[in-house]
């Protein structure tokens, strides 16, 4: 059966992203989240998305300097105006190559105008080059 969710993002883990332990700060791997959710909603309607929301978000392992960490995104639910996105985080680790899960969330994103008002995402696109 085929996986159902797409590779929204790709990241190598670099210096900048570490803590003190040497492990990568949550707060990174939330925005990256943020990111892939907003990839997939892109793919409902050339707007501007924002986060309404996301949801429980549990570590289940740290991610190391250097690891590749992919996000995989799949829409689960769609409104009238928005979309929700379950992201799932996987780590290729840096030595050895094994793929652990990192983390999930559900992140819901909302289609706006210029003017931050919620917009019906079948719209038009509202966002122009």
């Amino acid at each position: 059966m085929p996986d159902p969710r797409t590779l929204a993002l790709r990241v190598v883990t670099m210096p900048r992203d570490t803590n003190q332990y040497g492990t990568i700060f949550g707060g990174v791997i939330l925005s990256y989240i943020d990111q892939a959710g907003f990839v997939e909603a892109r793919r409902h309607g050339v707007h501007r998305w924002v986060t309404a929301s996301i949801e429980r978000v549990d570590f289940q392992a740290p991610v190391h300097l250097g690891d590749t960490v992919n996000f995989y995104a799949q829409t689960t639910r769609t409104g009238t105006k928005s979309v929700t996105v379950r992201v799932e985080v996987e780590a290729e680790r840096f030595t050895g190559g094994a793929v652990v899960p990192v983390t999930s969330a559900t992140v819901t994103m909302v289609a706006i105008d210029a003017a931050g008002v919620p917009i019906p995402f079948r719209s038009p696109p509202t966002v122009t080059a």
